[in-house]
């Protein structure tokens, strides 16, 4: 084929590619920090530029898979108020992608996702301390976070999404966290991330053209892979009907801790 031999690919490679996009599909449908290892594994064994341009394809057709599965679960309003600050973050990817090298890259990625467990873990810890909110002099009910605290929570979220899902596809487990702070139900979560990604994922589409990131090798190896991801969407859908709340979050949380291990060693 010429995929395998343009990117010199054993048949042991192939194997390891189609386990890897399995999961693509398995993230976008149930376990949504699977995709970051399906990230790591195309790393390993394509050259690890390449390797994001021939995952976004892929990603785009498991994000075509969940919206299908999911679209009337979304919360459209948190969708839009991310918007202007992804677009943000995926712009200042795309120029950090042109000028720094592999390693740098994967540091740096591994560094943001571990700080944003560290928060996120901090956050749940002091949530569990209260009963009940807490109360202002007087007897009255302390008042709700700010809404400026919350957008600026939002503009961050959504800045490194971008950012992290340009630079490596490695934004979903920024978005899971966000998604995970917002207390979203398995559902509610999977259908708001499912159009995300597809959104962020096309637009960041011209950009791996541009860079040089999606071949006509990288695409036929794409098309030979697509089956992968179809049948890791269907099963992940059969896990997201039987899964509990605390098991969804606390497998997010360890396959994020898990993925940006990963990136950290290599």
């Amino acid at each position: 084929m010429p995929a395998l031999s343009a990117l010199a690919l054993s048949p042991l490679d192939v194997v390891l590619l189609a386990v890897a996009a399995c999961l693509v599909g398995l993230s976008k449908t149930a376990l949504p920090g699977a995709g970051t290892l399906a990230v790591a594994v195309f790393a390993a064994v394509l050259p690890a530029r390449e390797s994001t341009g021939t995952l976004l394809v892929l990603l785009i057709v498991g994000d075509l898979f969940a919206v299908r599965m999911y679209h009337a679960h979304a919360d459209f309003p948190t969708l839009r108020r991310m918007v202007p600050t992804v677009l943000v973050g995926v712009g200042v990817g795309a120029v950090f992608l042109a000028l720094a090298g592999d390693t740098t890259v994967r540091r740096v990625i591994a560094v943001i996702l571990l700080a944003l467990v560290g928060v996120t873990l901090a956050r749940r810890r002091a949530a569990a301390r209260r009963s009940a909110p807490p109360a202002a002099p007087g007897g009255v009910p302390a008042p709700a976070p700010a809404e400026g605290s919350r957008r600026l929570g939002t503009g961050v979220y959504g800045t490194l999404a971008g950012f992290t899902t340009m630079v490596a596809n490695a934004g979903g487990p920024v978005m899971s966290l966000y998604l995970l702070a917002a207390r979203f139900p398995v559902q509610q979560f999977l259908g708001t991330a499912a159009w995300f990604f597809l959104a962020v994922n096309l637009a960041k589409t011209p950009f791996s053209v541009a860079l040089g990131l999606i071949s006509l090798a990288s695409l036929t190896l794409d098309l030979m892979l697509a089956p992968a991801v179809v049948v890791g969407a269907l099963v992940g859908r059969r896990v997201a009907r039987r899964i509990d709340q605390a098991v969804f979050e606390r497998l997010v949380l360890t396959l994020t801790v898990v993925s940006a291990g990963y990136l950290l060693v290599q």
